[in-house]
């Protein structure tokens, strides 16, 4: 962990010791090596991509090696990765998109589960088209997603199941798997919204059973930007808006615009960054593969000690309970506001925002309203002394000692 904190300068503020993050799932801290690469990808000759003069093979490079990361980082084809400004913007682009062969008697389905992008993005597009909705309910008990719910609304008539693999208001992962066969068992397509889960477990795509995959690199220690990743082929049967003297190939069809070389650079650094977090030799994916191991065995354990200790604490409500889940808690309290409690623990140079966080759903379904709660989220980064940082804040306020 001192190895892997010492490339965050964030983390080393004033004293040595800068502010205990458990904000991550908003969007992590940035390590070094990310930015230089952002830095040295603008400040050497840089023009549009292209293979005759060094600024425009600089370009090329870039979108190169992140498509060659972010395929590594998914176990598909490179050709197959999408950037965009955003994933809530690539989503509607794609939803859009899709819905130009919907018309009334198709049907959209969609969670409650869900941050909203992967919600309202599809239901706008259905009802544009004339389409109707249909919902899969979340469980406020357990904070499981009703999947056999989602078996009794599935029908010919589907046509895209839209569903995350991880939430970002309380951890809840959802066996996307079999969520994958009932959806092409009806004939439908599955898109999956992966900003959460990327950021913890090791992805694949294909044994997902996704047939697209969105996520963020700022989630995962990169820069902002946007990522949508499917099969080539299944790109080349669609036809997103675009210019006419813009290329038809698949994947600059669905990029609009110049791409912001930059950013590429950041996210293949950050790529390399979470292959390297157990030191290793081997092919990247192999290598992602085993860090991501030991990260999910690292935050597991800080987790389970911030559960048992806020459980042990007058008046704490946690909301995370699905059996699988990631390293995210969202906390209420009988006597404090999320956002009193928040403050408090800011403070003390404790970051833990509160709110919904975009799950207006979820939040809604947990009666929480759009007051949602205190999240927790661990990161790469987290650490013992972190967590006693957040604990001590949290009992100084709720015990008065």
């Amino acid at each position: 962990m001192a190895r892997v904190r010492s490339h965050f300068p964030q983390l080393q503020e004033g004293d040595g010791l800068g502010a205990a993050h458990f904000d991550g799932p908003g969007g992590t801290q940035t390590p070094e090596v990310v930015a230089r690469a952002v830095y040295d990808t603008l400040v050497n000759p840089l023009a549009n991509d292209d293979d005759v003069t060094a600024a425009e093979r600089n370009a090329t490079r870039a979108v190169a090696d992140g498509r060659a990361a972010m395929g590594d980082l998914l176990a598909l084809d490179p050709r197959g990765v999408v950037f965009g400004r955003s994933m809530t913007q690539l989503t509607m682009d794609l939803a859009r998109t899709l819905a130009r062969a919907w018309g009334p008697g198709d049907e959209v389905v969609v969670t409650r589960l869900d941050h909203d992008s992967n919600v309202r993005s599809w239901t706008i597009a259905a009802e544009r088209a004339g389409a109707t909705v249909r919902w899969v309910d979340l469980d406020p008990g357990t904070g499981e997603l009703d999947t056999d719910g989602l078996a009794s609304v599935l029908s010919d008539r589907t046509r895209v199941v839209a569903v995350t693999a991880a939430s970002n208001l309380i951890g809840t992962r959802p066996d996307i798997p079999a969520i994958a066969g009932l959806t092409h068992a009806a004939g439908a397509l599955l898109h999956v919204d992966g900003v959460h889960y990327a950021a913890h477990v090791a992805v694949d795509v294909e044994a997902l059973g996704a047939d697209t995959f969105v996520c963020s690199p700022y989630k995962f220690l990169g820069p902002h930007c946007g990522v949508l990743a499917a099969r080539p082929e299944l790109l080349e049967s669609w036809c997103p808006d675009k210019l006419v003297p813009a290329s038809d190939e698949v994947p600059d069809r669905f990029e609009l615009g110049t791409l912001p070389y930059e950013l590429l650079a950041g996210t293949a650094a950050a790529v390399d960054f979470l292959a390297d977090l157990v030191p290793g030799e081997g092919p990247r994916r192999d290598r992602i593969v085993a860090s991501y191991a030991a990260l999910e065995a690292h935050e597991d354990r800080l987790r389970e000690r911030i559960e048992t200790a806020l459980t042990e604490l007058p008046g704490v409500t946690l909301h995370a309970r699905a059996v699988r889940r990631t390293p995210t808690l969202l906390a209420t309290f009988a006597e404090h506001d999320p956002q009193d409690v928040r403050r408090h623990l800011a403070a003390r140079n404790v970051n833990a925002p509160a709110g919904s966080f975009y799950a207006y759903e979820a939040s809604r379904r947990l009666g929480l309203d759009t007051d949602g709660g205190l999240r927790i989220g661990l990161a790469p980064y987290t650490d013992d002394r972190d967590v006693d940082r957040l604990l001590e804040g949290l009992e100084e306020l709720l015990t008065g000692a």
